[in-house]
Formats: C-alpha cells, sequence, structure tokens
C-alpha cells in the first residue's frame, strides 16, 4: 500500500473526530434544551465520547449494509437544533440512512417531514407534567445501577427525580454507601461527581440531593418529612413479594405507589415493559418488574410467537452468580447454592419459564425451565429450545428477529448480534433486556434453537426505569414511527 494512502486513512480518521467533537454540545443542546433524546440504531448518543459516537456509525454498517458516517449525522443534528423541537426519542443513526436513500438533498426539508409530530412543538413538555419523585428502598446492585440511570436520565428533563435511598443501619455509612455508587467492579466508575453531606445525610451526585434515610421497616418512616410526597418507591431488598407484603410501603406517609424489582407473587401484576405495560392502570398502586430472566426471554418468545407460533419449549438459563450464593461452602437454605458460587457450576431452578404466562398468557403451560448458575459476576444466557408450529429456516428467523431488533416495536427490548467473537463480558452495560445471538441459532424445520444474552443487571435496571416511566405518565414520541 502507497504512503500515500495511508496517509489518506489517517487523515479522514482525524476530520471525523473533529466533526464528532463538534457534535457533541449540539447533542448536548438537543437533550437539556429541547429533551431530545438522541440515538444511532438505538444507540444512545448522550454523553458520549469521540471515539463511541464513531463506533456508534460503524455499528449501522454492520447492522443495515449502509455506511453512515459524522458527515452524514452532522448536518442532520445541526438542522434538528432550528426546529424548536418538542420531547422525543429521535434515531438519527435511521433518519440519515432514510435521507441517502430517498436521493433528496434538503436536510431541514426532510426533517420538517419526518419530524411532523414535534417540529415547532418545544412548549410541549408531553411528559406527564411535574417532575415524580422516587425512592429506592434497598441500595444494593440493582438499587445503585437505578440510582445510575435516573441520574444519567435528569439531564434530559426525565421528570424521575431520585429524592431518597432507603438503607438499613445506625448512620454511620455514608462514606461507604457513596463509594459503592462511585465504583463498581462490573460497571466501571460512576460518570460524574459525588460527595457527601454528612450534616443532612445526604449524597449529592451529578448535583442530584439524594437524602439517605436509615430504617428498618417502611412503616418507620415519614418520607414527608424530607420534603417527599406522592413517591414511587421502588423495593430492590425482594423482602416482600406479595401485595400484603409491599402494601406496608403505602402506610408510610408521602407514598403513591410500588414497584418490586423480582417477580411478584399472588395477585401482584408482572410486567415486562415492551410486552404488556399497557396494562397498568391508574389505580394500580402496587407492581412486579418481574424478573431479569423473564424480561430477556418474553420479547423473543412474543417475537417468534407471533410469526411462527410456539408449541412448547424448554428454556435453559445460564445465569451469573448472584449475592445470594455463598462465597465459599456455607449453609443455605436452597438446594445446592451453599456450594461456593466462585468456583463451581451450580444447577438450580428457575420460575422465569412459569412466570412468562403472567405477561403472554398465550404461552401458559407451553414453556419449562431451569437455571445453571455459573463463576461469571454479570450477563447470562437464557437457551430456548422450541418447537413451532410452522417451520423456519436459520437465515429467514434471524431476519426475522434482526427486524425486529431494529424497527419493531420492541426495539428497546430486543438486541441483536451476529458476530462468531463476542462474549458474556461484550454486553456489560448492554441496555436491551435481551440480545439475539444470530451465529448461535439452529433451526430444523419447527425445531428451532435460540441463544439470548441479558445483562441480568444493567438491562434489567433500564426496564425498570421504563417502568417507572410509564407509571409516571412519562412518555416519548418515538421517532422515525416503526411499522412493525
Amino acid at each position: 500500500m502507497s504512503q500515500q494512502k495511508l496517509e489518506t486513512y489517517f487523515q479522514d480518521w482525524q476530520e471525523n473526530e473533529a466533526l464528532a467533537e463538534e457534535m457533541i454540545p449540539l447533542l448536548g443542546r438537543l437533550y437539556r434544551k429541547y429533551n431530545i433524546v438522541p440515538s444511532l440504531y438505538g444507540r444512545s448518543l448522550i454523553n458520549r465520547s469521540v471515539i463511541r459516537i464513531l463506533k456508534n456509525h460503524r455499528y449501522v454498517k454492520k447492522v443495515e449494509g449502509t455506511e453512515l458516517s459524522v458527515r452524514d449525522t452532522l448536518p442532520m443534528v445541526k438542522a434538528m437544533t432550528e426546529l424548536d423541537l418538542g420531547p422525543a426519542h429521535v434515531d438519527i443513526g435511521k433518519l440519515g440512512v432514510a435521507f441517502k436513500r430517498s436521493g433528496q438533498d434538503d436536510v431541514k426539508a426532510f426533517l420538517e417531514t419526518e419530524l411532523a409530530d414535534i417540529v415547532g412543538r418545544h412548549a410541549d413538555t408531553g411528559m406527564g407534567g411535574e417532575p415524580k419523585d422516587v425512592v429506592l428502598y434497598g441500595f444494593g446492585r440493582i438499587g445503585r445501577l437505578l440510582a445510575r440511570i435516573m441520574i444519567e436520565k435528569a439531564g434530559g428533563g426525565n421528570l424521575l427525580r431520585l429524592r431518597a435511598i432507603v438503607v438499613r443501619g445506625g448512620g454511620d455509612d455514608l462514606e461507604k454507601r457513596a463509594s459503592l455508587l462511585r465504583r463498581d467492579s462490573v460497571h466501571g466508575p460512576f460518570a460524574g461527581t459525588i460527595r457527601v453531606d454528612h450534616d443532612n445525610q445526604a449524597i449529592i451526585a451529578n448535583g442530584n440531593y439524594i437524602q439517605v434515610i436509615h430504617a428498618d421497616a417502611p412503616q418507620d418512616i415519614d418520607y414527608t418529612a424530607y420534603g417527599i410526597d406522592n413517591a414511587l418507591v421502588v423495593d430492590n431488598t425482594g423482602k416482600w413479594r406479595d401485595e400484603e407484603g409491599l402494601s406496608q410501603h403505602l402506610a408510610s406517609k408521602g407514598v403513591a405507589k410500588v414497584l418490586l424489582t423480582a417477580p411478584g407473587k399472588g395477585g401482584v401484576k408482572n410486567i415486562v415493559h415492551g410486552i404488556n405495560h399497557d396494562e397498568i392502570t391508574d389505580e394500580d398502586r402496587v407492581i412486579s418488574a418481574a424478573s431479569c430472566t423473564t424480561n430477556a426471554i418474553v420479547p423473543v418468545l412474543k417475537a417468534v410467537n407471533d410469526e411462527f407460533g410456539i408449541v412448547h419449549g424448554h428454556v435453559e438459563t445460564v445465569h451469573a452468580y448472584t449475592n445470594d450464593q455463598n462465597l465459599i461452602d456455607n449453609y443455605h437454605k436452597g438446594d445446592r447454592r451453599g456450594r461456593s458460587a466462585a468456583l463451581n457450576m451450580v444447577l438450580t431452578e428457575t420460575g422465569a419459564a412459569k412466570a412468562v404466562a403472567k405477561a403472554l398468557p398465550e404461552l401458559s403451560g407451553k414453556l419449562s425451565g431451569n437455571a445453571i448458575r455459573v463463576p461469571t459476576p454479570d450477563v447470562s444466557m437464557a437457551i430456548l429450545n422450541l418447537t413451532l408450529d410452522k417451520a423456519a429456516d436459520r437465515q429467514a428467523l434471524n431476519e426475522y428477529l434482526r427486524q425486529m431488533a431494529l424497527h419493531s416495536r420492541m426495539q428497546k427490548q430486543i438486541d441483536y448480534v451476529d458476530s462468531p467473537e463476542v462474549v458474556s463480558s461484550d454486553f456489560v452495560g448492554n441496555r436491551h433486556a435481551g440480545i439475539v445471538d444470530a451465529q448461535a441459532t439452529i433451526a430444523d424445520d419447527r425445531q428451532v434453537v435460540l441463544y439470548v444474552w441479558y445483562d441480568n443487571e444493567f438491562g434489567y435496571s433500564c426496564q425498570v426505569v421504563r417502568i417507572l416511566q410509564h407509571m409516571s405518565n412519562v412518555s416519548f414520541v418515538y421517532l422515525p414511527r416503526e411499522q412493525h
């Protein structure tokens, strides 16, 4: 290769870096001033580095076969800042590809048509009015990730305000609580600054004032004493899972509703966002966000059932170990879970297969399930062994699932990867409920096997936040609109 060719590649890279740098403040303006959440085929562009923005553009080539560079998207972003837009999630990648394929040359005119629903609507919040107070009852793995996500989203007028966390103890643990939020062995450092207000028992994270309340039971707390009212309490403890137990939160002053981050029992609605969240009514005061595994498999199962029909199937979960297991062999009330999580694959059970029926009644009685806990700290896999109503070949099945991941109403829940080299750590921090591994798909007439990765911590936490938004009447328009 000639020296001139080598220099051309490097010069092109530098020019793209410069354009991405120019794009960053414009994306920030769209987010903070107009409540526009910009993305590239579902990959967020908010608070992203130059390199991440360029990688997100490269992702478009992988999924659409069409090259999309910052040279294509920067003019679109500039035009969007001039359109006085109302709040929405806007996929700039999909708009960019559509513009290139349209053959048009007037970016602003194209956007005025494609974004007609929100052009000139900056004055309309469309997101439920007043901010909603949120309290995290419990501050373990899920609680801290929920805090990170809500703090991250606060800059765009999300209208969910994290006001307090409730933990056990005597009040001398603020520094440790803040440190656990600041540093995470799996998910990395907190994106921002954190300081502790010892005098007022609070943590200030990126300017968000979070009251730390120490209590041993819900009835011990008067949230109104901290200026918190009509709040959503997210119970991350799993201590209570039925309506009677969770209703203890409703007896606390200042609480309006409760969301459980575990499978609910009895009459508690188990909600998988993107599937049955429309079943939540204003009268529902206690809701469950189901389990991480249920959230991972239900969207894929619905997609397959809608297109091919499912006669029956088996779900095998290969699950990262959790804090419930022992680090070394010791007594545990559960079978096999007393053995060292770091040294063993532990065969156990999962209720996820049965729980599917609560979100997808049409699959009631059609699925069995089991689980193996493995020595990794995060990211799990569900193996779906299914018998279908009609035959499906591997290529057609994968293409259908790819389209569902990119262009359906479940695009926030289903992701898709087609690489022979990916492993579990590649999906740490993935915001989807589950990721279909196309390379692993097996299809033989009506018998298919699908492999679905999922970040059982972060992906699930994103699903929980989506439910919180729905419960708070925080609703965004998603543009461009999808046809599926």
